[in-house]
């Protein structure tokens, strides 16, 4: 089964004074604003790494919900931050790693089992697939 994903992305003008947005095929970001300053100068705003640090996140979300379920865990909830390093490498701009960190709760998980779900899902997220970077966590019982 194939699924398709669609988001659409118009930039005018130069890198640094030119301006972009961003929009996905259900309208939750629709002509979605960023810029120069907002991705390489911490300006308010969104920009393409804050976007994957979210797909990040919640992906790692459900993924453990799913190996929580393998091993007969119905989790009340999962927290994730996904926290998303962009710096030169090679001269180039980069996503040099990105960290997760997890709270859930989880009736009846022992740690070993909730350790042993967590690991799974991070490498099992089909984000953490698609990316080539250092993937980290930490992850908890609350």
């Amino acid at each position: 089964m194939i699924r398709q994903s669609k988001a659409h992305a118009v930039w005018r003008g130069g890198l640094k004074d030119g301006k972009g947005s961003v929009s996905v095929a259900s309208g939750v970001l629709s002509a979605t604003p960023y810029t120069f300053a907002q991705r390489f100068e911490g300006a308010p705003g969104t920009n393409p790494e804050e976007l994957v640090a979210a797909a990040h996140s919640g992906c790692f979300s459900m993924a453990l919900s799913a190996e929580l379920g393998k091993a007969g865990l119905a989790p009340e909830s999962i927290e994730t931050q996904a926290t998303l390093d962009f710096d030169m490498k090679d001269g180039k701009p980069t996503v040099t790693k990105i960290h997760l960190d997890c709270v859930a709760k989880v009736p009846g998980a022992s740690a070993a089992a909730f350790d042993k779900a967590a690991q799974d899902a991070k490498a099992g997220c089909p984000i953490s697939r698609l990316l080539n970077t250092e993937i980290t966590l930490s992850a908890r019982l609350a």
